[in-house]
């Protein structure tokens, strides 16, 4: 059983009618829905927002969670710092992360990755044709080759973060630009995945390949992890 907590800031939800519309249950609840749909019994899926007690990231609940979506956008700042470590110190010992879409500029992944996080956008209902880059990666089995997103955000090169480790999806914008939009990397005993696709203005999490791809990636990040804060020392050692 992976136990799964899809975390969202939950901005948009409060503030647009449109997002409001279009995202009824939040986007967490959206996301949440496909992986229970896809993934069954596999899984036990909650959800928290920026507005829960310690942002629904408590060292209880980290403690408890095999993969770890996050979603934000307008509220990065608000993190506290002191949740930013923690989550950071439970990928390193093992949990996987699940990065989505503008949580490129999140603490957690700046964190993680030692960059600006920076790249390229516009806003304008471009039309997304995502690529499998390396179809032999689990977290593109079964994803058409390729996929379509009639609408959505635009994001494009150059993205500032390090080399990944496996480029498993690359998209095409009706603009002309391109971009690394899957991505992995490790850190520590942890897993992470970048996933561009799923911009608040547009229905992205209700694609089913997109949905087939987070489930993949819960799948991959918490594929063979055995759980286990490293041990820190900075002590002096002495020869026997």
């Amino acid at each position: 059983m992976i136990r799964v907590l899809v975390w969202n800031e939950g901005w948009h939800e409060q503030r647009d009618a449109v997002v409001q519309e279009i995202y009824p249950g939040g986007i967490h609840g959206a996301i949440a829905e496909g992986l229970t749909e896809l993934l069954g019994d596999e899984v036990t899926v909650s959800t928290a927002t920026l507005a829960d007690p310690e942002h629904g990231l408590s060292e209880a609940v980290l403690a408890e969670t095999d993969v770890l979506l996050w979603w934000g956008h307008m509220a990065h700042d608000d993190v506290a710092d002191e949740v930013v470590e923690r989550v950071h110190r439970h990928v390193l010992g093992g949990m996987g992360l699940l990065v989505l879409h503008s949580a490129h500029f999140s603490k957690i992944f700046i964190t993680l990755m030692g960059t600006t996080c920076s790249l390229a956008w516009r806003n304008a209902q471009d039309r997304e044709i995502v690529w499998t880059i390396d179809p032999t990666h689990p977290i593109a089995e079964g994803v058409e080759q390729p996929f379509v997103i009639e609408q959505q955000e635009m994001y494009g090169e150059f993205f500032d973060v390090p080399p990944p480790e496996e480029l498993v999806f690359a998209s095409w914008f009706s603009g002309g630009e391109i971009f690394r939009s899957g991505m992995t990397y490790r850190r520590g005993q942890g897993k992470v995945f970048y996933f561009s696709p799923g911009d608040q203005e547009y229905p992205v999490y209700f694609h089913p390949q997109i949905r087939k791809v987070i489930a993949n990636a819960v799948r991959w990040a918490a594929r063979d992890t055995k759980r286990q804060q490293p041990e820190v020392r900075n002590s002096p050692r002495t020869l026997a």
